[in-house]
């Protein structure tokens, strides 16, 4: 059982799936991707901003609790920093569990927790009036 934590400059690459984890039966990928409105207008780009010591001490802590609390095999959470245009992957998490439940619980409990205690803030920088 094992978390680990990514914050990188820019949009996320594309990366293979974990998917050679013993006893898994279940591998959940959710990807945050940039829209074209942000509200009521459109956008460029969303630009993302961090505390990044506490950013990702505390999402490693979101992380190791969900892995005891929801019988995880595995957890990898990615988040982008700087700017990331329309279209592109500013946030991935992956969870492996035995049971689709499992995993399907903490994904949806990790965003949330993410969005409320995480130092992580996100800009329109490339507003476009509508």
């Amino acid at each position: 059982m094992s978390v680990s934590v990514s914050i990188v400059t820019g949009p996320l690459l594309p990366r293979p799936a974990m998917n050679t984890i013993d006893g898994a039966g279940a591998l959940v990928v959710f990807e945050g991707i940039v829209r074209a409105r942000e509200g009521d207008r459109e956008i460029d780009a969303l630009h993302y901003e961090t505390y990044e010591p506490m950013a990702q001490r505390m999402l490693g802590a979101i992380g190791e609790d969900l892995l005891s609390r929801h019988a995880l095999l595995r957890l990898a959470v990615e988040h982008s920093r700087g700017t990331v245009g329309v279209g592109e992957c500013s946030f991935r998490l992956t969870v492996a569990s035995a049971h689709r439940k499992e995993a399907l619980a903490a994904v949806d409990e990790f965003i949330d927790r993410m969005k409320r205690e995480v130092p992580i803030w996100k800009s329109a920088p490339g507003v476009r009036p509508a």
